[in-house]
């Protein structure tokens, strides 16, 4: 494997405290060293003017296969995922069939082998068929390889089974990733309960419905010490819930979207379904409520809950199309303009919600969502001023389905080196 020296990049890895200019020595797909002058044996990739990162880590992918090809593919996902700059991906267990036994988890760990993008990581069910009734066999799963439980989408009804849950994945050291929300309350709701959803007629989703689960999964955590992480957390409440359970010592992490860091609940007025999502876009409190709790540590990290649909689902009318959007390709640009070009945040802030704590709270190996020598080189090249315009041809997702379809951006991966082979490479 050739040697590759990215130089004359502002180097910025917050987990080894490092914001500064300098070359990157990458060899036999580690990261060998800093500082080093070009010999004339490597390949030597420019960077001035542009950030060099940990690749990025997204905790929540949703790759769609087996089951729904139509919308995503193991292929067409983590080429998306290259095409934002993330180096490692999980992907959410709601395929069909569900990922809960080794054999599913084998298929996308040989699917994403073929594909050869990016790291695929597989997050598993907490209960079989995501049933909510009976666990999965959590124990083959974690000796598969998952890095961690989820019935995503579903969230489990049953207390009693969540407790089991927490109890049984202390033994394999994995997380519990819920995804909180109280169907009974959501009601069939497509949009955040609200003065919006009053003037526009259509049936609202009340902050209750993922507030009381937050605050259950929450309770069931700090009873069995297990670790509970938080799924796309959109409420000012939620928020609050988890800042005050930090404090009490509970074993919780939480992760934030894009979406809900930057858009709001009355852009629903131009009844665009890809701005149809769940949990659903709120008002500017809870976005702000958000944006505080990632810049205080109360939100650990982002998390794209990458939804891909096809146009065919998409372009129903908005009481009966899915919810989700694609974000992969995405997050870096709109994070960039809407918290870095504002003020909100600094470089170092942003990758390591993007890039370093995502890869802790999984516990990935020490390789990954680091620049430390001897880790993989898993890089991401950024340029933070390159504009360009969202459109279907620029996405590599199968789907579409963007609210950033026809805006212009700003910021950019240009360059992904995963395991230190050259990945993405924009001319």
């Amino acid at each position: 494997m050739q040697s590759i020296l990215i130089k004359n990049g502002r180097v910025i890895d917050p987990s080894q405290g490092m914001d500064c200019v300098t070359n990157v020595l990458i060899e036999n797909g580690r990261i060998t060293g800093f500082g080093m002058q070009p010999t004339g044996k490597e390949r030597e990739i420019d960077a001035e003017g542009k950030l060099v990162v940990p690749g990025f880590v997204d905790l929540h992918t949703h790759l769609r296969e087996p089951g729904f090809e139509e919308s995503e593919t193991i292929f067409t996902g983590s080429d998306a995922a290259l095409n934002g700059g993330y180096t490692s991906i999980c992907c959410i267990p709601n395929t069909d069939p569900p990922i809960d036994t080794p054999a599913d988890v084998e298929y996308i760990q040989d699917q994403a082998a073929r594909a050869d993008h990016c790291n695929v990581f597989v997050i598993g069910c907490i209960s079989k068929k995501r049933e909510g009734k009976e666990l999965s066999e959590m124990g083959y799963l974690a000796r598969t390889g998952v890095v961690g439980f989820s019935d995503d989408g579903a969230d489990i009804e049953n207390a009693d089974l969540l407790r089991r849950a927490f109890e049984y994945a202390q033994m394999f050291d994995l997380p519990i990733m819920c995804h909180t929300e109280d169907k009974n309350l959501t009601n069939r709701g497509v949009m955040h309960e609200g003065r919006v959803s009053a003037r526009l007629g259509l049936r609202g989703i009340p902050s209750l419905a993922e507030d009381v689960m937050t605050a259950r999964a929450i309770m069931l955590a700090e009873y069995t010490k297990g670790r509970l992480h938080l799924m796309h957390i959109s409420t000012s409440r939620g928020v609050e819930l988890i800042r005050e359970a930090k404090k009490r010592g509970v074993n919780v992490t939480a992760e934030v979207t894009p979406h809900h860091l930057t858009l709001t609940d009355d852009l629903l007025v131009s009844f665009d379904t890809n701005l149809k999502m769940a949990p659903p876009l709120r008002p500017r409190e809870d976005v702000e409520a958000c944006i505080e709790g990632l810049l205080d540590g109360t939100l650990d990290c982002i998390a794209t809950d990458h939804a891909p649909h096809s146009a065919e689902k998409k372009q129903r009318e908005i009481d009966l199309a899915p919810f989700g959007i694609v974000g992969l390709e995405t997050a870096l640009a709109v994070l960039n303009m809407e918290l870095i070009l504002k003020g909100r945040m600094t470089w170092p802030q942003l990758i390591d919600k993007m890039a370093c704590r995502p890869a802790k709270i999984i516990k990935l190996p020490s390789g990954k969502g680091t620049l430390a020598v001897g880790a993989d080189a898993d890089i991401a090249v950024i340029d933070p001023e390159l504009k360009w315009t969202v459109t279907e041809k620029e996405l590599r997702s199968r789907s579409k389905n963007s609210p950033w379809l026809g805006k212009e951006l700003v910021g950019r991966a240009v360059c992904v080196l995963v395991n230190g082979r050259i990945r993405l490479l924009r001319r």
